[in-house]
């Protein structure tokens, strides 16, 4: 890591990282905005003031959490008395409030539904009977046709006083970005209008003839353009949100490349007249992977759209769309899906089946939300799961400053999914008289511990219970370095008991 800083006399640590959230912005405004006005229908029959504590887990100390911080936002009354948000107003909240425009009725709320690769959140209140005094005299809202490209929409915003405004948006261009976690591309709408700093909050609803049409999750000031989660995106997430088992927006589960390049084409033997995206890798047990696609296939259409060769479709309202958007903003999990591949120099045709891919399942997680990251404290030396956020506390240039070995996980977790679910790290060593010797060892993978293989934190601690058969100590052994870390057992154990009686709560965790 960059910085290591001293927890205790006997605890050398590194701090980390912060997230921010980050939007793509390129298109300039024809037509100047208008002034916010006065709402014409009182937005605060609909709309929900939302206040929610944030407090992460520290991915460099994961024995504790990072200090809280509140946001607060305004959100949309929908069907069923549920309040609609985006997944980053309750991403590791440990409270939630909802309350009215009008400052007269608060109550604590809990997320029914989520999905924050969506950047979705469906809310209610936490006590059911509460619900119909909360919520009287307010107005569910009804979801808007899909926005055609020059609308006019309304960016709603309230006033601390209660106070409503309007800003009248232009909607320029519909995209499929990704907006909050990286690597989750969904469609986009991007709006030109200047919104007012009093009245800001950390999303707000946008309407078309007052129907909820998006909610905005990030603007750019210096351009006034506003990202907004796209009409489609809305409906289909109430939509799954009402099914018994919430089952999400799937994937397919490959990396492409395009096929611009003529050289890559001839030796395709791709004619001129068929674009297509090349598929560079397929995931193990995804879609792509039960319908027998594999490496070297060209996908050329997917239903009946053709694909241009830099995996772009023409869509009948927005123009050209990124080829996600047929997988992740038409289809559900379970959904079959078309498609015409390029194999061999002929055209096969292929069906696939949709799934998604749950974050459990990968050997790198990018995300954590609201759960504890698994770690094990072992007479001074600290081990780790392997996860993004761990990596972005390398600083905002983690991707170059990371370990190489870590990297390379990320990047190709096919190359270790045959002997690791996770990927246990030595992450940094604590000076004591068990490490002595050690104290450089950090950013190494775990393979064995006492001669057993190490899947995840889980095995860890199993490997730990006892030393071989006739040894004193423990050995560790690494993936990609002919070393091994011999500890003592009954001097790891003193300095383990000192550690806790200095202050820290405990030792290891593995869930």
């Amino acid at each position: 890591m960059k910085s290591i800083r001293a927890l205790s006399l006997l605890i050398l640590s590194f701090l980390v990282l912060a997230s921010c959230r980050q939007s793509t912005v390129s298109t300039a405004a024809t037509t100047p905005p208008a002034d916010p006005v006065a709402v014409p229908r009182d937005p605060s029959q609909s709309v929900i003031r939302v206040h929610s504590t944030i407090q992460s887990w520290n991915p460099g100390q994961p024995w504790e959490k990072n200090p809280s911080r509140n946001r607060s936002a305004l959100a949309a009354l929908v069907a069923n008395n549920q309040v609609l948000t985006t997944a980053e107003m309750v991403a590791d909240a440990i409270y939630i409030e909802l309350e009215t425009t009008d400052g007269k009725r608060r109550a604590p709320a809990r997320v029914k539904c989520v999905d924050y690769e969506a950047n979705l959140a469906l809310l209610t209140l936490s006590d059911e009977k509460k619900i119909t005094e909360f919520f009287t005299d307010l107005l569910p809202l009804e979801i808007a046709p899909s926005p055609d490209l020059r609308d006019s929409l309304d960016i709603i915003q309230v006033e601390n006083n209660g106070q409503s405004l309007v800003t009248p948006a232009q909607l320029l261009s519909a995209e499929v970005v990704s907006t909050f976690l990286p690597g989750q591309f969904f469609l986009t709408y991007r709006l030109k209008g200047s919104l007012q700093s009093s009245a800001s909050s950390y999303s707000v609803p946008v309407f078309q003839n007052n129907q909820l049409t998006g909610i905005l999750s990030s603007y750019d000031s210096k351009d006034q353009i506003s990202d907004v989660i796209a009409t489609p995106l809305l409906t289909r997430f109430l939509s799954e949100a009402k099914k018994e088992s919430y089952r999400g927006f799937p994937n397919i589960g490959i990396s492409f490349s395009p096929t611009e390049d003529d050289h890559f084409r001839r030796w395709l033997k791709l004619p001129n007249q068929l674009g297509g995206i090349y598929i560079s890798k397929v995931r193990k047990g995804s879609a792509a992977d039960a319908a027998e696609l594999r490496k070297g296939d060209v996908i050329l259409f997917i239903e009946d759209h053709p694909i241009d060769r830099r995996g772009y479709y023409t869509d009948s309202q927005y123009g050209s769309l990124h080829w996600v958007q047929l997988v992740r903003g038409t289809k559900s999990a379970g959904d079959q899906i078309k498609l015409k591949v390029w194999r061999d120099a002929n055209e096969i045709e292929v069906t696939a089946i949709l799934t998604r891919q749950e974050e459990s399942t990968r050997l790198v997680p990018t995300y954590s939300f609201g759960k504890a990251p698994n770690f094990l404290i072992k007479g001074g030396l600290i081990f780790q799961e392997l996860t993004r956020p761990l990596l972005e506390a390398y600083g905002e240039d983690w991707q170059s400053d990371a370990p190489l070995n870590y990297l390379d996980a990320l990047s190709n977790p096919e190359k270790y999914q045959e002997n690791h679910d996770r990927m246990i790290c030595l992450t940094a060593v604590i000076p004591t008289q068990a490490t002595v010797g050690y104290e450089s060892l950090r950013n190494m993978i775990i393979s064995k511990v006492n001669g057993k293989p190490v899947r995840n934190m889980k095995d860890m601690l199993q490997a730990f219970s006892k030393p071989r058969l006739g040894s004193t100590s423990h050995s560790i052994e690494f993936l990609e370095e002919n070393l091994i870390v011999h500890l003592d057992e009954q001097l790891s154990n003193s300095i383990d008991q000192a550690l806790l009686t200095r202050g820290l709560h405990n030792l290891s965790r593995a869930e």
